[in-house]
């Protein structure tokens, strides 16, 4: 079928055609949005998940709609290695511009970014990759210490105020926000905490990796009550085949029956996948209905692409002791495997790999469900694992 108008969109954080099954969180989203806005008592929220269950998406479709209602966003995306205020400053020096020129009269905006620059100052002292360079005035005295905790609080508040003084409220829109250095993502808390209590309209909407919710209860032991954690898995039947059909027949494009169960049984479930293998049956049919064999063909296709991207992209950041550790994981099957179990098929102990298990916790490659257990990031990982080294033996 005509290529130029396959409908799926199988892209990193690209919103589907069809968000199927993700309205409760939208709608939960959208009241604490309200409720911070109104100076009424609210909880952030901080989506959690395995990759490729949608939330980026999700965040995006969140604060899109935030935007279309007049909330002051700053979206942002945590890599490794890079500080939180080289990512926040320049952000919020353009959330603060926004606040300034909207009509509503005051000057808290101004004040707000003067306190910026004394913040911008402090923290180009503090971290090297600050490299921001632009004469925003200070405010003496406020967020100029050098302490991020103090400083980040102070700042915050400055730029809360100006968001009630114009009737809006701060979103901050964090991705991968597992990658924060546990004394970031503390002062980051203490900030918003500083901010609830104080009735002030910054409210933080995050999404991260399954162990983000006990990084934030390590960073600070009030997180669970400023937060909470919806936890974004694959989609029910129901939603998963919406997510596969409906695309399809807005154009007039039918599945047969068999078809659909053959992606809903390859796909788990799983968002990014069912979006993989919808445009893969697309481009495998040559008219409607789309047939089992067109299903069967796209597996084909789609697990090579999968391979070659998405898979291989993670893959090749991993040591030959990395790799290792996870082809042993593999081989135990799928679902949650105990550090002991993994040690033995390597015939090493428990203390022996634990820097490697470390290290992958901390690439996001695995992440622990509870003390001792261990389970890939990544949904269906352990099937590319035999797939790109067959035997574990040759490692």
């Amino acid at each position: 079928m005509n290529p130029k108008i396959n409908p799926y969109a199988p892209g990193a954080g690209t919103i589907p055609p069809q968000l199927a099954g993700r309205d409760e969180i939208i709608t939960k989203a959208d009241i604490a949005l309200e409720r911070c806005k109104n100076g009424l008592s609210f909880r952030g929220l901080l989506l959690v998940g395995l990759r490729g269950v949608g939330k980026t998406v999700l965040l995006t479709k969140i604060t899109q709609e935030a935007e279309s209602q007049a909330f002051t966003v700053v979206s942002l995306e945590t890599p490794e290695g890079r500080s939180l205020p080289a990512l926040l400053i320049p952000a919020l020096r353009s959330a603060l511009l926004r606040l300034d020129r909207m009509k509503a009269s005051g000057d808290l905006a101004k004040k707000a970014l003067r306190t910026l620059g004394g913040f911008l100052g402090a923290m180009k002292v503090k971290y090297e990759d600050v490299e921001f360079s632009l004469d925003l005035g200070e405010e003496v005295g406020t967020a100029d210490s050098g302490d991020l905790e103090q400083d980040l609080t102070d700042l915050l508040l400055a730029v809360g105020a100006a968001a009630k003084e114009k009737k809006t409220a701060l979103v901050l829109a964090i991705d991968e926000i597992q990658y924060l250095p546990e004394e970031q993502f503390a002062a980051l808390i203490m900030a918003l905490h500083k901010c609830t209590q104080r009735q002030m309209p910054v409210i933080l909407l995050g999404a991260g990796l399954p162990q983000l919710v006990a990084q934030a209860g390590e960073a600070k032991s009030y997180a669970e009550r400023l937060f909470e954690y919806p936890e974004i898995g694959p989609l029910d039947s129901q939603a998963a085949r919406k997510a596969i059909v409906n695309p399809a027949k807005a154009l007039g494009v039918e599945y047969e029956e068999k078809a659909i169960l053959h992606v809903l049984e390859q796909t788990k479930g799983y968002p990014y996948f069912l979006q993989e293998w919808g445009k893969h049956c697309w481009q495998a049919a040559d008219t409607s209905p789309i047939k089992l064999s067109d299903a069967k063909f796209a597996t084909q296709t789609a697990v090579t692409e999968l391979d070659s991207s998405f898979f291989r992209v993670r893959f090749d950041r991993l040591t030959p002791s990395e790799k290792k550790y996870l082809r042993a994981m593999a081989e135990l099957g799928p679902g949650t495997h105990r550090s002991g179990d993994i040690s033995q098929l390597l015939k090493k102990e428990v203390q022996a790999v634990a820097p490697v298990r470390a290290s992958l916790i901390k690439k996001g490659m695995i992440y622990s469900p509870s003390h001792g257990d261990n389970a890939f990031t990544v949904p269906l990982f352990d099937e590319f694992m035999k797939r790109v080294i067959p035997d574990m033996d040759t490692l």
